[in-house]
């Protein structure tokens, strides 16, 4: 069953919406999300955005090869010189030294309970290491698929595609097999796995966009295919998707692009409909999907997070 929510007017990260049956549904309850979220800003400026509307610095670094933590609380980038940074609690620590430097594509990726990060390594080698820096890196396998790392919640599948942009892979760490996606012929972004890791959420060159970008997007149009298959599955949210994430417990989180800013009249307008409209232009939304495919919640992400990359959804 789809639900269909009304447009109401956005404070912060909650969507306030005239409805007493709409407040009573929208209770909050330990599986809503809050909104919290980490996002990028131009010159690699990594945020995080609270539930109380606050901004805090995670990291800020020259390199293009980086990543969020789950939990928000860390960052980690590979530097120009090949270095695996982690930076947490305002400290930045190296952890891995003699990797490949000044590739946007090849960045590091978290498992989902924020403890360990994968990274491609020298001839397609992908190793883990624990962030604290505690173990030696361990190889999880060999893939071809290098760029942009996903890694499935579940810990054992990790997807990325090729350096020339023409192939998807999965690694299943258990086997060591890598397996390529079929119908995958130019691909430019992963962005997350199911937690079960069937299902890979992907970016695709459209129009004059050169396949051979390699960085991280600042938004991106969705498609969800299937893993090994290639099906295109159909996405649950109708409009200008610009972006979208799996949570770790299967829910699609998908971000959708402020509407833009129409000519109209004033006359006949309330204050609370123009409040609206001022909304929905300066805010992108999160809106929030169940694994059956039904919509269980929308929120505003900050009107200052429309120009940014969203590298996690947090909480």
């Amino acid at each position: 069953m789809k639900i269909r929510i009304v447009t109401g007017v956005a404070l912060g990260a909650a969507l306030v919406v005239p409805s007493a049956a709409w407040a009573a549904w929208a209770a909050p309850t330990p599986d809503h999300l809050s909104g919290a979220a980490v996002y990028a800003a131009a010159g690699n400026q990594l945020s995080r955005y609270t539930a109380a509307g606050e901004w805090h610095p995670l990291a800020s670094f020259g390199a293009a090869q980086f990543a969020a933590s789950p939990d928000g609380t860390k960052a980690a980038w590979i530097t120009e010189s090949g270095n695996l940074n982690i930076r947490e609690r305002g400290k930045t620590s190296t952890i891995v030294s003699g990797l490949q430097g000044s590739t946007p594509c090849l960045t590091p990726v978290w498992s989902a309970d924020s403890t360990k990060v994968a990274y491609p390594s020298a001839n397609g080698t992908i190793n883990a290491v624990r962030a604290d820096g505690s173990n030696a890196p361990r190889k999880l396998g060999v893939s071809k698929g290098v760029c942009h790392l996903a890694w499935a919640a579940n810990g054992r599948y990790l997807a990325g595609y090729t350096s020339t942009g023409d192939a998807l892979y999965r690694l299943d760490t258990k086997t060591g097999k890598t397996a390529m996606v079929k119908n995958v012929k130019s691909i430019n972004h992963v962005q997350s796995l199911s937690p079960d890791g069937g299902k890979a959420v992907v970016a695709f060159p459209e129009g004059a966009q050169a396949s051979g970008t390699r960085t991280w997007p600042t938004t991106f149009k969705p498609v969800i295919v299937e893993v090994p298959t290639g099906k295109r599955l159909k996405l649950p949210a109708k409009g200008n998707a610009i972006g979208a994430y799996y949570l770790p417990d299967g829910r699609l989180v998908m971000r959708m692009a402020a509407a833009p800013a129409q000519p109209g009249h004033a006359g006949g307008h309330t204050a609370a409909h123009a409040a609206g409209q001022a909304a929905a232009h300066a805010h992108n939304m999160l809106i929030v999907f169940d694994s059956a495919g039904n919509e269980i919640q929308r929120l505003a992400e900050p009107a200052k997070a429309k120009n940014q990359a969203l590298l996690q959804v947090v909480s």
